[in-house]
């Protein structure tokens, strides 16, 4: 009983559901949200350690301790390559006026065993592609600085994959962006639907005037609905 009352409220007030709907897709039309084309570039690197020379014809651990070592290295370069002195030597090994933290906050990277993976991700392509390089020569012509600050000078950084550079898609919360702002415009016109019923004193029901004790003398049908006229117009099979 409850839930045909519940949708006779909705149907009297379907015009303010339906509207809110549309006002919200031609809000979006007319002003669709900016979305900025955005690009990637991905590289990877490999990063080893020199072996020490040997000194003599007996064994050593030294191949094992420098694959140890390397990895606990890549750790750490993962870490500078996020650090605000490597954007800061980027931004001036690409010749761009542009301030070290907005190179900072594009830049990530990644790491599986002695594979360090780096990624920026940035507005322009052409600048892009001036930054890609300036890392990558960075990390392998100019990294001599940072590996001895990590106490490692005899690390090498080799370049797998170099820059790769490709659009950015659209990202979930763009995708979900024009169905959460329906989903909210429907509550809102169902909770206003029932607001609006709920300050509404007119008598509709025979128990509207039941629960206020006034009797009966007579009762008019209501009309049927628009869809319920339109069935019983239906010709038989």
């Amino acid at each position: 009983m409850e839930l045909r009352l519940y949708g006779e409220i909705i149907e009297r007030r379907l015009w303010l559901v339906v509207g809110l709907l549309l006002l919200v897709l031609l809000s979006y039309a007319l002003w669709p949200p900016h979305q900025p084309t955005l690009y990637t570039a991905q590289m990877r690197f490999a990063v080893g350690i020199r072996p020490e020379p040997g000194a003599g014809t007996y064994y050593t651990y030294d191949r094992y301790y420098t694959w140890l070592t390397a990895e606990y290295l890549v750790d750490d370069l993962a870490e500078v390559v996020k650090s605000q002195a490597f954007a800061q030597d980027i931004a001036q090994r690409a010749g761009l006026a542009i301030p070290a933290g907005a190179i900072q906050g594009a830049t990530a990277a990644g790491k599986l065993h002695r594979i360090l993976s780096v990624s920026i991700t940035w507005p322009n392509a052409q600048e892009l592609e001036r930054i890609a390089q300036a890392v990558v020569a960075t990390l392998t012509e100019g990294g001599l600085t940072y590996f001895a600050q990590l106490g490692t000078e005899r690390a090498a950084v080799a370049l797998i994959d170099p820059p790769a550079i490709g659009a950015v898609g659209r990202s979930l919360r763009q995708r979900l962006d024009l169905p959460l702002r329906l989903i909210l415009a429907l509550a809102a016109g169902v909770a206003l639907a029932f607001l609006l019923d709920y300050l509404d004193t007119t008598v509709r029901h025979r128990a509207d005037l039941e629960s206020l004790g006034l009797p009966i003398l007579a009762e008019i049908p209501c009309r049927q609905r628009w869809w319920a006229r339109l069935w019983r117009r239906r010709p038989l099979p």
